[in-house]
């Protein structure tokens, strides 16, 4: 800390912890959101710094360090880790480059936030990995970003599990809906090409939902079988004449190259049963993650649309009053609550990245391995990588006619 940064903060003020951010779109400006408000919202045991933030658009990444409080803006990821005042370097990347801004930073003795799905294959995820080993041996730490961990009614889901209150696992369901590729002129983005995004619906949402049953129920998946479609296999592109892309002038498109929509079930290690859904093509769904979980002794239920609530049925007892209640996850003895609002005072999306960046600082802090890991990550990119090659070999069964018909 500099002697005006003492003086402004005072002289028992935490440590500065200095951030750059690979990434400024979406995300980016999801996790400046986090990285802003942490520290005025908690009692860090270090605080962060916005030091510096990348792309490879300069009007556009100074327009976003400007409107996100970034000190300082590069245009190049190997710059932003050669900083002296970059100690975490958190990447909001497609998830093509993943690997490699990870390791790089990793090597240059940096903590790492990568966003998931960690990669794009569990080639890559495996490496990251092996960075991420050898690097904690040096101090560091690495995590990847499945920020609705940080749901207060899922962090407290996972807790009344652990406490038994739903007994043993039977059955495990997880949807994860969005609507924004139901329109087939929705234009052909790097998040509909294999190349950069690894997988579609499955890598961009059931990465979330994947890491959620492994959260909550504590055991991993041993087996899947899957189906995935691409119902919109073409898509406009813009500046698709430049490209060289076939069509007329003005109507040019590309091919999609993953899935709009995969379904599959699984099997938990314990025996529990697991079925998961993720589509970008359900009409009227905007962001709907559900999750339910039945037990020998009750089940959860939780709707990311009713954020801060928890639905929970005690099936011990009697049948005639028993059923589900709502859990209005709102006190200050809930997870993360202790530092908002007076009971009743709703939580958002935004409070998922503020919570992400809390957990992360006090492992840093102090020394700890964070969660969730990349091994984590790892274990996720598995379960995708074992969903895909699932979904490639069910092909599609044509009925063969018989003499009624």
């Amino acid at each position: 800390m500099t002697p005006t940064e003492a003086a402004a903060h005072g002289a028992d003020a935490p440590p500065a912890l200095g951030i750059g951010m690979v990434g400024y779109a979406f995300m980016g400006a999801a996790h400046s959101q986090g990285w802003r408000t942490a520290g005025h919202v908690f009692d860090l045991p270090m605080r962060p710094v916005l030091a510096a933030i990348c792309g490879r658009d300069e009007a556009a990444v100074r327009d976003a360090a400007q409107r996100h409080g970034w000190a300082a803006a590069e245009t190049r990821w190997r710059a932003l880790i050669a900083r002296d005042d970059v100690s975490v370097v958190d990447i909001c990347t497609p998830g093509e480059s993943h690997a490699e801004i990870a390791i790089a930073a990793l090597e240059a003795g940096k903590h790492v936030l990568c966003e998931k799905p960690l990669a794009n294959s569990v080639a890559e995820a495996e490496a990251m990995v092996r960075a991420a080993r050898e690097a904690r041996a040096r101090g560091q730490v690495a995590m990847v970003g499945f920020n609705y961990r940080r749901v207060p009614a899922i962090t407290y889901a996972r807790k009344l599990i652990e406490e038994g209150r739903i007994g043993a696992l039977r059955h495990v369901r997880a949807t994860y809906l969005q609507d924004w590729l139901a329109d087939p002129a929705a234009p052909l983005t790097w998040r509909l090409k294999r190349e950069q995004a690894g997988s579609g619906a499955l890598g961009d949402l059931g990465a979330h939902i994947v890491d959620l049953v492994r959260y909550l129920s504590g055991e991993e998946l041993v087996g899947v079988s899957a189906l995935a479609e691409t119902f919109v296999k073409e898509r406009p592109v813009l500046g698709g004449a430049r490209a060289g892309l076939s069509g007329a002038a003005g109507t040019e498109t590309g091919e999609v190259t993953v899935d709009d929509a995969v379904v599959f079930t699984g099997r938990l290690a314990s025996g529990a049963l697991a079925s998961f859904e993720a589509t970008r093509m359900a009409s009227g769904r905007k962001n709907a993650l559900r999750l339910e979980i039945n037990g020998e002794r009750g089940s959860l239920a939780f709707d990311l649309e009713r954020l801060n609530e928890l639905s929970f049925h005690d099936h011990t007892e009697p049948a005639a009053s028993s059923g589900f209640r709502r859990i209005l996850v709102t006190e200050p003895d809930h997870p993360y609550l202790e530092a908002w609002w007076p009971p009743g005072h709703a939580l958002g999306y935004e409070h998922t990245f503020t919570h992400q960046v809390r957990d992360l600082v006090e492992a840093v802090a102090a020394g700890r391995d964070p969660a969730p890991s990349f091994e984590d990550g790892l274990q996720v990119q598995r379960v995708l990588a074992a969903v895909q090659d699932s979904a490639e070999k069910n092909a599609v069964y044509t009925p063969v006619p018989t003499a009624s018909s």
